[in-house]
């Protein structure tokens, strides 16, 4: 297994190599960014799947709330929110939630004086409605308000860096509210469940423009190191310039990745691994040997939650733009599954190279794509045939088709994933 795996990784360098070569250095080390970005969300989707079994179709939704958090943490402070009415109105209206929250959690707990059976569910729905009413009655003036007079909130100015951990402690919350709801949930309710709760967070973020600008977009993102326009004032030529920004913001992504790495590995080859794995292939007789099944289910849910949100906040800030409406399922949540299966479910280093090489492989698909209908075009019309027509499009197309044709080949001959989970067991 040792060898297949330095294999793997040796060819996957060479790719990397053939792609410097012919798309050149800074295509390239654009692209290294993203895949060790979208490396560390295929290790939080590991957690969740390849060491609990968890369903998780709702990826976009954290890798939003990674983007949002780093969009708020390091944009600069809108100085036209400060200056005006609009922080008072959001503390109303944060204080009016505060209190609607309180009152629900009050009625659900009115069994203690005697409250039960259906008087119970009434006065659930009433103060769950009184709730709600207050809560409106205070948010969308304020939203109104500031839409009109600053535009939106902005941010708060500090390195991106605490935007990437604000996002990963914002994906744990929101991952700890679902896991609660829906941990209980089967299988495959639970994928459904998770796609649900993605579809509205992307709806909540692309519609509160108040916050997040919706689809006006948000840019630029500050960079935790410095930007290429840094290093070309000081005297640098652009392309090298380009080059040192994006290894220094590489050298910053890796290094996130290899402590997540380093903590994942040793967690998962200990005790609390055996009892995950003991969770994911038999949870009923994990529970009869005194295991929580559900606690430590929403365990690993909230883990793997952390990562995605930590990927997203990374992603964002290197494009320097947060704009809600480029989130598709396909791009965001489909291909991090097809990383994980093909690398292999429940090996970290298996989910890392199945990041990168899928990553490379939907990046290149569509420029190769596109050299071969424009050579195919080329033969049709020298020998009298019509040229193809809207290649540009047909290209973008090809890509997934590539990838469908990837995932084929991969489940066909290594089922288990190209570096499949190695158990070893105790003798």
């Amino acid at each position: 297994m040792i060898r297949r795996s330095l294999t793997l990784f040796f060819g996957l360098f060479v790719l990397i190599l053939l792609i410097g070569s012919i798309l050149g250095a800074p295509f390239t080390s654009s692209r290294l960014v993203e895949a060790a970005a979208y490396s560390l969300i295929a290790l939080g989707l590991n957690i969740q799947w390849g060491y609990g079994g968890l369903f998780n179709f709702g990826v976009m939704g954290f890798l939003m709330l990674g983007g949002f958090a780093v969009t708020f943490m390091s944009y600069p402070v809108n100085p036209d929110f400060w200056g005006s009415d609009g922080p008072w109105m959001l503390g109303r209206a944060l204080i009016a939630f505060a209190i609607g929250a309180g009152l629900v959690l009050a009625a659900r707990q009115s069994h203690r004086i005697g409250i039960r059976g259906g008087w119970k569910v009434a006065l659930t729905v009433l103060v769950w409605f009184v709730a709600y009413c207050t809560y409106r009655s205070q948010i969308d003036p304020a939203a109104a308000y500031i839409e009109a007079n600053a535009g939106f909130v902005g941010g708060l100015g500090i390195n991106p860096v605490f935007g990437w951990l604000f996002g990963g402690v914002l994906a744990a919350g929101v991952a700890y509210i679902i896991g609660k709801i829906c941990l209980g949930l089967r299988t495959d309710y639970l994928a459904i469940a998770t796609i649900g709760i993605s579809e509205i967070i992307r709806a909540l973020i692309k519609n509160m423009d108040w916050l997040t600008r919706g689809t006006l977009t948000v840019s630029p993102i500050p960079w935790p190191t410095p930007l290429p326009q840094d290093l070309q004032s000081g005297g640098m030529e652009n392309l090298t310039a380009l080059l040192y920004a994006r290894s220094g913001y590489l050298v910053l992504t890796l290094l996130v990745l290899a402590i997540a790495f380093f903590l994942i590995s040793r967690a998962y080859s200990g005790p609390w691994g055996r009892m995950m794995r003991a969770i994911r292939d038999n949870h009923i007789a994990a529970a009869s040997m005194g295991k929580n099944v559900t606690n430590r289910q929403l365990e690993i849910f909230v883990f793997g939650s952390v990562l995605m949100g930590i990927g997203g906040g990374i992603l964002v800030s290197f494009t320097q733009i947060f704009d809600p409406t480029s989130y598709q399922p396909i791009n965001h949540t489909f291909i991090i599954w097809v990383m994980v299966i093909v690398g292999g479910a429940g090996n970290n280093w298996g989910a890392v190279f199945g990041a990168v090489l899928i990553w490379m492989i939907w990046i290149i698909s569509e420029p190769l794509s596109k050299a071969v209908f424009d050579t195919l075009s080329f033969w049709s019309t020298s020998i009298g045939w019509h040229d193809i027509p809207d290649i540009e499009a047909r290209s973008a197309q090809m890509r997934v088709f590539v990838l469908g044709l990837v995932i084929t080949i991969a489940l066909r001959y290594a089922p288990r994933g190209l570096i499949p989970e190695v158990v070893h067991r105790e003798k």
